[in-house]
């Protein structure tokens, strides 16, 4: 685990996409599973993977005459990292503002509404 945050370039998230949806990979697997949703090229897919095994943010572990590539931070943590840093930048660290700006300009649908009322009572249900 990750012991400070590792920034991740939207570019590199689609690389660790890939891995956890499925890991170990061979860096020949997560270019297919890149290039089946881009037109990237094999060699930009492998500068992304190189720069994530630079910044820790996945491991090689070689296997005969190849590499097998995992991630090693989460999809938990990077997904809470990212959401901390749009909250704070843009919303003050709140996340009220964050609710009204989507029922303002992204209209919150009848389903929308409804988790985020279960989410609210679970919340303070816990706090009890």
């Amino acid at each position: 685990m990750p012991q400070s945050p590792i920034s991740i370039s939207e570019a590199e998230s689609r690389v660790m996409e890939a891995l956890w949806d499925e890991a170990p990979l061979t860096s020949e697997q997560i270019v297919a599973a890149v290039q089946s949703n881009s037109d990237w090229h094999e060699k930009t897919v492998r500068t992304l993977l190189n720069r994530l095994l630079g910044k820790g943010a996945v491991e090689a572990t070689r296997d005969g005459r190849r590499y097998l590539y995992a991630p090693l931070l989460t999809r938990t943590q990077w997904q809470s990292q990212e959401s901390h840093s749009l909250l704070d930048r843009v919303f003050g660290g709140r996340v009220a503002p964050l609710l009204a700006h989507f029922n303002q300009h992204e209209k919150l649908s009848a389903k929308d509404i409804a988790e985020l009322r279960k989410l609210i009572d679970a919340i303070e249900r816990k706090e009890r």
